[in-house]
């Protein structure tokens, strides 16, 4: 008997039948895997995104004086060589018969008063002087350190995070100032030298 074939066209058809169902499993078969790594990666980067949110440090904030009751007086400024003689006189400390400039500003009333931390920062320094009483060192941003000395109660510990307007402590006495039975006697620390406060109170971090 005569072997019947198929025609051409019923071959070519069944190859090309073939061939889009060869194209249809391996399409299906690269989306399943690429699904999946695409998937992992986006939960990968999400988790990244989302456990480092880095917090950001505002700098426009402007510097505080380090009391906020408005009776409290300066008793001595800090001396500057520029200044003229009177205030220079004002800014010098007697202590046992010896003169010294006064290389901060001290801050005096009849009462107690609290003292507050000029800017945020982190205390680096708790300690007591027989001169000046407790002693209270904050660290800055810009290189700043602010001194708060002769308190008499402390509100802070070394490596405490503060926030500006902090009470550290309240006023109290030094052997240097005997005019005024409470006082502060603040310095300020900008890179390593010692400068007059009031050449930074009231300015933003962006202007020092």
């Amino acid at each position: 008997m005569e072997n019947r074939r198929l025609k051409k066209s019923v071959v070519y058809l069944l190859y090309g039948l073939g061939f889009v169902l060869l194209v249809g499993v391996a399409f299906t078969i690269e989306n399943v895997f690429t699904k999946k790594t695409l998937d992992d990666k986006l939960t990968y980067v999400s988790k990244t995104i989302f456990d480092e949110v880095v917090p950001v440090v505002a700098s426009d904030y402007k510097v505080i004086r380090p009391v906020n009751k408005s009776e409290v007086q300066v008793i001595y400024g800090y001396y500057d060589y520029k200044a003229d003689e009177e205030n220079q006189r004002s800014s010098i400390l007697v202590y046992d018969k010896t003169y010294m400039q006064s290389s901060g500003i001290t801050y005096g009333y009849k009462e107690v008063f609290d003292v507050v931390s000029i800017l945020d920062g982190k205390v680096i320094t708790v300690k007591q002087d027989e001169l000046l009483g407790n002693i209270v060192e904050v660290e800055h941003n810009n290189g700043i350190i602010s001194v708060y000395q002769s308190l008499d109660k402390v509100n802070v510990k070394v490596n405490d995070t503060i926030k500006q307007g902090t009470i550290i402590g309240t006023s109290g006495k030094n052997n240097l100032n005997q005019s005024t039975e409470y006082c502060l006697y603040f310095e300020m620390i900008v890179n390593g030298n010692l400068v007059n406060p009031n050449d930074y109170f009231d300015k933003s971090l962006n202007e020092i």
